[in-house]
């Protein structure tokens, strides 16, 4: 099993500098699961690319299909929990989704992230630290 934050599942299904690395964590270990929260900013995400271009919508509805289904069951936080972790690190509450779930299931966040990796060194990797 592999947690992974938005970053991490958008360089999956988007060409860009970290596809590889992405692709070939998913070829280590399919089993990917995160926060609901994922889909939030993917979705973000997905609409920035359309709206400048970058992808057509029916691309990005696809994509958006794919992450949902890759990532099925979504689990969430509580707000509580969330709330609590922020303050805990000193993060947003978005980040906070994504590590209070990687503690939960007592496993680190693959993210590229790097602000968020200084943060919380404990509960994080990046891509290249996790396929070493």
């Amino acid at each position: 099993m592999v947690i992974v934050d938005t970053n991490v599942l958008a360089y999956l299904l988007i060409e860009g500098d970290h596809t590889t690395a992405a692709q070939d964590l998913y070829a280590q270990d399919p089993d990917w699961q995160s926060e609901a929260f994922v889909l939030v900013e993917l979705t973000n995400i997905l609409t920035t690319y359309t709206r400048t271009g970058a992808l057509t919508r029916e691309q990005a509805t696809k994509l958006l299909a794919e992450a949902e289904a890759l990532l099925s069951p979504l689990p969430s936080v509580s707000h509580q929990e969330a709330y609590e972790t922020a303050a805990e690190f000193g993060i947003s509450a978005y980040d906070a989704r994504f590590i209070g779930f990687a503690r939960q299931m007592k496993s680190k966040l693959v993210t590229e992230d790097a602000k968020l990796r200084k943060a919380v060194p404990a509960w994080t990797l990046s891509l290249s630290e996790s396929l070493a």
